[in-house]
């Protein structure tokens, strides 16, 4: 892996401890020597872990759509800064530009976003590892629901088992270069009658 697409909030959110994982994530990133690609705006987690990774010499990799630098909400600061015209072709062009992707606690962009890449992965659309930054608990709940479709057989085991999650920054990006693609024949069974 070279480069982690970050999902997460463009609200910094109430608990502090969101703050202090963006910054731990982004530390740990740049030790390892990743590029961050996220989705170039300056505010909320987004901002946070964007300023952290190139406060430790890193490279940042934004892609905002032009409805957004408009409002002037894109970080100037990002090693490169692409302005794309809608919010498919960001979220095309971070998936391409990434080698796996990590969701930290966000809104209904971050959950459609993971959700998207983790769909692409059980089609097989690409072999890119996904997880989940569990700060705090933030998931838990989540994650409850993905064990229930899997217990009632609308997600397959191994599917389930695609998202990686940890509330430790190291030990997920450990998970994450240990990762092996899910290799299913088919993912979709015929009904039985």
């Amino acid at each position: 892996m070279k480069s982690i697409a970050v999902y997460c909030g463009s609200s910094a959110g109430t608990n502090p401890n969101y703050i202090t994982q963006a910054q731990a994530l982004a530390k740990a990133m740049v030790a390892r020597g990743l590029t961050l690609v996220y989705g170039g705006g300056r505010v909320g987690l987004m901002g946070t872990i964007a300023d952290a990774v190139l406060a430790e010499g890193g490279q940042v990799i934004g892609v905002i759509p032009d409805f957004l630098d408009a409002k002037e909400l894109a970080h100037k600061g990002c090693t490169e800064l692409h302005v794309v015209k809608s919010m498919h072709e960001r979220k095309l062009m971070m998936a391409d530009r990434a080698d796996g992707f990590i969701a930290m606690p966000g809104g209904y962009g971050t959950l459609e976003e993971l959700f998207e890449v983790l769909t692409w992965g059980q089609l097989g659309l690409h072999q890119k590892p996904v997880a989940l930054l569990n700060v705090a608990g933030y998931y838990d709940l989540l994650l409850q629901s993905l064990d229930r479709m899997r217990d009632d057989q609308l997600l397959r085991a191994e599917n389930r088992a695609q998202l990686l999650q940890s509330a430790d920054p190291e030990a997920l990006l450990a998970q994450m270069a240990a990762y092996q693609p899910v290799q299913l024949e088919k993912w979709l069974t015929p009904p039985t009658t």
